[in-house]
């Protein structure tokens, strides 16, 4: 019985995990990567008999060099690119070393240990990157492969797999060079909408008699995951404008997306932390003096950010967000004693909330 319900249970998040997948292999990002890497690699096989100082026996690796290339954006093609590059090229050093030593007499179980542990070794070096997994694959090919030709098999290799990393950045660059500004754009207005509909729920259970000190406690861990995967498509935004012809026509989008993400940052850690002091000391919201003053001032600081930042509404907003905070620090300033023995939390909660209508507050209503 309990383990009919266990895989009952299971059943659902595996249909969930399976959906989710389906969508991202179906995703247009995606599927223009594929077709991009699959055109790229074509070329790279058809050119590279022609490629000099290789031997076209070797253009099979030409499509490797593709394949080791090709990433979502220019930037980070190129330099994935270079990364393998070197890592073969301290691989095929290596290969070299362990052919000495087996010309020199040692068993062939040792010159493939050597490599392959000399290969994972290096491969702890970080800055090497995307070429960190291949020292160990170049030199046991260049061990295995190359034998008594160790070099022309060696040229062949490391030159084929550089044209096809070159053809692989070129139609990167070429075919429709991604950029995810609107993507990132999109990922902040979702972490906008969340952070307000946060504080709006939490006024909601306050007025409703109570707050769910567990739910506190997650809705701050979901913040923390949303706000990491938002500042990951913002970077992965600034990543897809450099190097790309595209980007230089929406620098000041995405300038705008870096700036709103630096101010959504702070927030959201000033409404994790909201969360987090409400989740330990839940009778905040239902104080009897404080209470009423306390969920108007969540609401307004709800509404702020649900507003459009460069829409017609933001000035009125930020006004009735700091006259609602400041309605709450005073009622909660005159419930707290004259010298408090110990922090009131109430009073880090006020602080909060009113830094928040600072971030979120408009150059308009600031100037004016």
């Amino acid at each position: 019985m309990t383990h009919t319900s266990s895989r009952t249970a299971r059943r659902p998040a595996l249909v969930a995990s399976l959906r989710t997948a389906g969508g991202e292999v179906v995703a247009l990002s995606r599927l223009l990567l594929a077709a991009k890497t699959a055109v790229a690699a074509a070329v790279a096989w058809y050119l590279a008999p022609y490629v000099p100082f290789a031997d076209a026996e070797y253009s099979y690796y030409a499509p490797m060099g593709v394949l080791v290339s090709m990433y979502p954006t220019v930037a980070d093609s190129a330099r994935a690119g270079m990364q393998a590059l070197g890592g073969l090229a301290l691989g095929i050093l290596l290969g070299f070393g362990a052919l000495t030593a087996l010309y020199a007499g040692a068993p062939g179980l040792v010159a493939v240990a050597l490599v392959i542990g000399a290969g994972v070794a290096l491969g702890g070096i970080r800055r090497l990157g995307a070429g960190r997994d291949w020292i160990a694959i170049a030199g046991l090919f260049v061990l295995l492969l190359g034998g008594r030709h160790a070099d022309e098999f060696s040229t062949s290799y490391i030159v084929t797999i550089a044209f096809g990393v070159l053809v692989g950045v070129v139609a990167n660059y070429v075919l429709l060079p991604p950029l995810y500004l609107r993507e990132a754009g999109a990922q902040l207005s979702q972490l906008r909408s969340r952070l307000a509909g946060e504080l709006e729920r939490i006024a909601d259970e306050a007025d409703a008699g109570g707050l769910d000190p567990e739910r506190l406690g997650r809705d701050a861990d979901e913040l923390g995951s949303l706000a990491a995967s938002v500042a990951e498509g913002v970077r992965e935004a600034a990543r897809s404008a450099r190097a790309n012809p595209r980007g230089r026509r929406r620098v000041g989008e995405r300038e705008d997306a870096e700036q709103a993400w630096a101010t959504l940052e702070r927030v959201t850690l000033l409404v994790r932390e909201v969360t987090e002091v409400l989740a330990q000391q839940p009778g905040i919201g239902t104080d009897a003096v404080t209470g009423r003053a306390f969920t108007a001032a969540l609401r307004a600081c709800g509404g702020l950010l649900a507003d459009v930042p460069d829409g017609p509404e933001p000035v009125a907003a930020a006004t009735s967000a700091a006259s609602a905070v400041g309605s709450y620090a005073h009622a909660v300033a005159g419930r707290s004693p004259s010298h408090p023995t110990q922090p009131d939390p109430a009073v880090a909660v006020a602080g909060h909330l009113s830094r928040i209508v600072q971030l979120c507050r408009p150059t308009e209503s600031v100037s004016g």
